[in-house]
């Protein structure tokens, strides 16, 4: 089944509630003006009661005497044995109360509602109460018709009965006019989401003057469309840095083997031709690794082999793999001592982020390269420093991007990704990778890992 719109869901909730709202007004109304209408003719009954008591008290008015009934009710006053002492013409000779009833009255006072009381049109109100008057008891009985306070209340239930549901309705066709204005920022900003394209930047929705859930709503999708822009930005600018790169080895290895097609005459010639392509997919497999490993920590999907690691091997092992580079270059590395550092994480994964580092230096850097990795809080900070120019000012904040590279000052060869490698392997182990010229000359990089 089909959802009804929003508009019609809020309007039906209302008009419900508006309903269930008005019957519990209306039925307050009506037994509250039952109640006081009730109440009204009670009293009248009990004064006109203290009237007779009173004149039954001061006056002898004698079996024969006729008591003047009020314009609301009439009086009669029987004898305990349930004879007629003196009765208004109103309400016939014959004795209103039964024997029984008459000697319950003798005995207290009551009140009761009859269908129907001789002489009184419609449903009457009786009450019937003893009086002390000369040294013995009598019993008075009041009676007053209902018929006014029954068409009272009829024309009560008839103002609610056709009040209400035009009240109802009234109060609906608001609440769906409320809801539409309500609900109208939404839909301006769902016609100007379906004229948003990939291929315009700087759209935005709508949003509410009025500082309220919608407007907030609306910061929020514009905060979200910034957002999406700039992601949009960067694999733009990540697809056409990579097609640069991958054209130049492409390129290099095409020109490479049709050299060697067309010109290698001698076996000598072929093979260094051959040597030359190998070296040229060598650098296009390292780019499509580099670039997996950097698609990978965008999905959140880098897979990690994480125990426990002895920082100590793995500065060894970084130093063992390095050492004919170091010695081919005419550099030194220095490894710090690092015994008791431990962390949690996958150890190859950690090995690459610590040599794009150190390649970073070879490549970029002069001097001494030194290793060193210490306890920082709750941090163990590994640094890898050089004694080169180090980093411009404006390529520090740019260093962790992909296919940034600083000015040619650094030297050097390269992708552009072996820092962005190192901070997004860090980021997968939840720690951070920093980058800072050194007070001397030379560079520091290090990453960060929970201890």
């Amino acid at each position: 089944m089909t959802r009804l719109p929003i508009r019609l869901r809020l309007t039906l909730a209302f008009t419900v509630m508006m309903a269930l709202l008005l019957a519990a007004l209306g039925w307050f109304i009506y037994a509250r003006f039952d109640s006081e209408l009730s109440d009204q003719i009670d009293q009248s009954l009990r004064a006109h009661g203290d009237d007779i008591a009173s004149l039954l008290a001061h006056r002898d008015i004698g079996r024969s005497a006729t008591l003047l009934g009020r314009e609301e009710s009439f009086a009669q006053v029987l004898t305990p044995d349930g004879r007629i002492y003196a009765t208004a013409p109103q309400l016939g000779p014959r004795p209103q109360l039964t024997p029984a009833e008459t000697a319950r009255a003798a005995r207290q006072p009551f009140l009761v509602t009859r269908p129907r009381i001789r002489t009184i049109t419609g449903q009457g109100r009786l009450l019937a109460r003893p009086v002390q008057a000369r040294g013995q008891t009598f019993v008075v009985v009041v009676a007053a018709s209902l018929d006014d306070r029954n068409e009272s209340l009829r024309n009560l239930r008839t103002i609610l009965l056709i009040g209400g549901p035009v009240a109802l309705l009234l109060a609906s066709l608001a609440g769906y006019v409320v809801a539409g204005s309500a609900l109208r920022p939404v839909e301006a900003m769902r016609r100007r989401a379906a004229e948003i394209s990939a291929g315009e930047s700087g759209q935005r929705l709508p949003r509410p003057e009025a500082n309220d859930e919608l407007r907030r709503l609306g910061d929020t999708l514009n905060e979200m469309l910034a957002r999406l822009e700039a992601a949009l930005e960067r694999e733009r600018a990540f697809v056409d840095d990579a097609s640069h790169e991958l054209r130049t080895p492409l390129a290099s290895h095409k020109t490479e083997l049709e050299l060697a097609l067309r010109y290698a005459a001698t076996p000598e010639e072929m093979r260094t031709a051959i040597a030359s392509a190998v070296a040229e997919v060598d650098r296009l497999v390292q780019l499509a690794e580099d670039l997996l490993v950097l698609a990978r920590t965008q999905e959140g999907q880098l897979p990690l082999e994480v125990r426990r690691v002895r920082i100590a091997d793995l500065l060894g092992d970084l130093r063992e793999r390095f050492a004919s580079r170091i010695g081919e270059s005419g550099r030194s590395l220095t490894v710090h001592p690092a015994d008791g550092l431990v962390v949690e994480g996958d150890r190859a994964r950690l090995e690459q982020a610590l040599g794009n580092l150190v390649e970073n230096a070879l490549q970029h850097g002069d001097g001494e390269i030194t290793v060193r990795a210490a306890l920082e809080g709750r941090e163990v900070e590994i640094h890898v420093e050089d004694r080169g120019p180090g980093f411009p000012p404006e390529f520090i904040r740019h260093a962790f991007e992909r296919f940034s590279r600083a000015d040619p000052a650094r030297g050097g060869e390269g992708t552009g990704l072996g820092l962005a490698i190192v901070e997004a392997i860090a980021a997968a182990h939840r720690g951070s990778a920093h980058v800072a010229n050194r007070d001397g000359p030379g560079a520091d990089v290090w990453i960060e890992l929970p201890a």
